[in-house]
C-alpha cells in the first residue's frame, strides 16, 4: 500500500527503529526491494534521487513505485531523494512522490532555513511531508552527490533552530557517514547524534548507510535515526 512518510516515521521514531530508503533506478530494483520487504512483513520507502533522472524519468519511477505499492500488503513510500530543484520536487508531488527531501545543505544556514520554508509549505498545500538536510554528507565513492564530496557534521544548535524555523518533516543530519562505498573505515560520531536527537523532536534520518555496517546501522536507530 502506497502511504506518506509523516506516519511511517513517527512511528519509527516512538518504536527505536529504522525504515530503510532503498534507492532504485529500474524495475528490477524496486521489485527485489519490495518482494524483501513483503518478505520481512517491513515497511519500505522506495526512493529515486533527482541526479538518477537521467537513467530513469520521474514518470517512470513514480509508475514503477506505485504499481509495486498497490500490489504490497505493506507499507510503502515513494520518496524523491536529494531535491535540489524546485520545479522537479513540484512535479514530483504533482506525479504522486508521497515524500520529498529539499537537500539545500551546502547553502549557508540562512540560505537552506529559506529554501526549505518555501519547499515546505507548498508541499504541505499537497499534504507532502519533507526531509531536509542541515550540515552535509559528503562520498566515498561516490554515487547520490556529484558536487560536494566533503562532508560537514551538523551542528547541534542549528540543527534545533533549522527544525522550529522551517517545520521540516524529519531531518537528515550529518555524523561521519558517507554516501556510495567507503575508500576507508566509516567513524560514526555516535554522542553527536544523541546530542541532536536529544534537542530535536522529529524524526532523523542517516544518508550513506549502503556502507556502514549493519552493527552501526542498527545503534544509529537505537540512538534515534528513524529513516
Amino acid at each position: 500500500m502506497l502511504v506518506s512518510t509523516k506516519d511511517m516515521l513517527m512511528k519509527a521514531s516512538r518504536g527505536g527503529y529504522a525504515v530503510p530508503s532503498a534507492n532504485f533506478i529500474d524495475y528490477e530494483m524496486a521489485k527485489t526491494f519490495v518482494d524483501v520487504a513483503e518478505q520481512n512483513q517491513k515497511p519500505l520507502i522506495l526512493s529515486f534521487a533527482e541526479c538518477h533522472m537521467d537513467l530513469l524519468s520521474l514518470e517512470e519511477a513514480a509508475n514503477i513505485a506505485t504499481f509495486f505499492a498497490s500490489k504490497a500488503s505493506v507499507d510503502i513510500a515513494l520518496h524523491l531523494d536529494h531535491g535540489t530543484d524546485f520545479e522537479v520536487i513540484k512535479k514530483a508531488i504533482s506525479l504522486g512522490f508521497t515524500s520529498v527531501m529539499i537537500d539545500a545543505s551546502s547553502e549557508s544556514f540562512d540560505r537552506n532555513v529559506a529554501i526549505t520554508r518555501e519547499v515546505v509549505q507548498y508541499a504541505h498545500l499537497h499534504d507532502v511531508p519533507v526531509e531536509a538536510e542541515i550540515g552535509h554528507v559528503g562520498a566515498g565513492q561516490n554515487f547520490e552527490d556529484h558536487e560536494h564530496n566533503d562532508s560537514v557534521y551538523t551542528d547541534v544548535l542549528e540543527a534545533f533552530r533549522f527544525a522550529e524555523l522551517t517545520e521540516t518533516d524529519s531531518l537528515a543530519v550529518s555524523i561521519g557517514t558517507a554516501h556510495g562505498t567507503y575508500s576507508g573505515t566509516p567513524k560514526i560520531n555516535f554522542d553527536r547524534l544523541s546530542e541532536i536527537k536529544s534537542v530535536v523532536n522529529i524524526p532523523l534520518v542517516l544518508h550513506g548507510g549502503s556502507s556502514t555496517g549493519d552493527a552501526n546501522l542498527a545503534r544509529c536507530a537505537q540512538l534515534g535515526i528513524s529513516k
